[in-house]
């Protein structure tokens, strides 16, 4: 008989078979990939963490600031905060002091009344700025101002750290020449 074979009918049902199989799979592999939902969107660090060994200087663009209200005219934070980036400093956020702050010039909270940023920035909010061992839960060095200040002034363009020290500086700013 010169007719079909039914072998090769079974092979062609085989081969038939096996691609539906692949052809499915790679549909469902495909409709996983189309309704996978987005990547959640991860937030930057407003700083990077970054070592400044003792003897290295620090300068403002390096210092991420963020400064608060303690009681002062209304926008006193952001005036203080625009002269501050106006000087270089990395801008942080802006807004008011706990309640429980208290009449203050201005202070700079600090863990280490030594850190080089700390001593930097006080530098720019004149006589008598205190550095207080205070966290504020805010990125960079946090600074409080109130009714009795008098104003960011022209502060030191670097200081010498004296030990080593870790720096929150803004994104792209590691660097003083920058």
């Amino acid at each position: 008989m010169d007719g079909l074979d039914v072998r090769d009918g079974s092979r062609s049902a085989m081969t038939l078979a096996v691609l539906a199989v692949v052809f499915l799979a790679g549909v469902a592999w495909a409709w996983s990939r189309v309704t996978e939902p987005f990547p959640e969107k991860v937030e930057a660090a407003p700083c990077t963490e970054t070592l400044i060994s003792a003897g290295d200087d620090v300068a403002p663009p390096q210092v991420m600031v963020t400064v608060l209200n303690a009681g002062g005219a209304n926008g006193l934070a952001g005036k203080t905060m625009d002269k501050l980036v106006g000087f270089g400093f990395g801008a942080g956020k802006t807004g008011n002091a706990p309640t429980n702050t208290g009449p203050v010039s201005a202070q700079v909270w600090a863990d280490d009344p030594d850190d080089p940023a700390a001593v930097l920035l006080a530098s720019y909010l004149g006589r008598g700025v205190e550095i207080v061992d205070q966290p504020s839960g805010y990125p960079g060095m946090t600074i409080v101002v109130g009714k009795r200040f008098n104003g960011v002034r022209k502060g030191h363009p670097t200081v010498t750290a004296k030990k080593d020290a870790y720096v929150c500086t803004p994104p792209l700013s590691s660097n003083p020449d920058v």
